[in-house]
């Protein structure tokens, strides 16, 4: 694991697993919601996302947790040597984003830039829930199936799968 791209549906737990994973194995993480939004929940010019993207895309060790944009995904997904699809049941995720809105009023959600909007970016979030679920999520199965053969393929099915993730990656890390 050198370069490993964390990505699913919104709320699935991805920042959190992300920082585990950067501490157990010492890579770089980047936060795509931290480079994407400025305090405040600003979003930046999407011309200076693309280029922080690429700046890191040619690293040679990286952890890169989120969405980003559809353009930065897919050349992320294919430059990275290692995929952690964070693919829980659609109930789990509105579960969390849920979760997150009324823990956020009172600690700022893990990712995310800050000051930003609880309210309005969870909002945003139940949105992206459904339109990730039917649009991408097709898309990101049909990819990793593709992928198993040259990249080293995560795909988290359920909450006990992300606890079973991170004692296959400890015992892999202490050999």
């Amino acid at each position: 694991m050198k370069k490993v791209a964390v990505f699913g549906n919104t709320g699935g737990g991805k920042s959190t697993l992300s920082k585990r994973l950067s501490e157990i194995i010492g890579l770089p993480l980047h936060v795509l919601d931290k480079i994407k939004y400025q305090s405040g929940g600003i979003e930046i010019a999407q011309d200076d996302y693309k280029r922080t993207h690429e700046k890191i895309l040619v690293t040679d060790r990286w952890i890169i947790d989120g969405f980003g944009c559809m353009e930065t995904l897919w050349l992320r997904l294919n430059e990275a040597d290692s995929l952690v699809y964070v693919d829980l049941p659609l109930y789990v995720h509105f579960w969390w984003v849920t979760k997150r809105l009324i823990t956020g009023y009172f600690k700022p959600p893990a990712g995310w830039p800050s000051n930003s909007p609880i309210l309005k970016s969870s909002i945003n979030s139940y949105r992206v829930l459904w339109l990730c679920h039917k649009y991408l999520t097709p898309k990101y199965r049909e990819y990793i199936e593709q992928a198993q053969s040259t990249k080293s393929v995560y795909h988290i099915r359920s909450t006990e799968q992300i606890t079973q993730f991170f004692k296959l990656i400890d015992a892999g890390h202490q050999l």
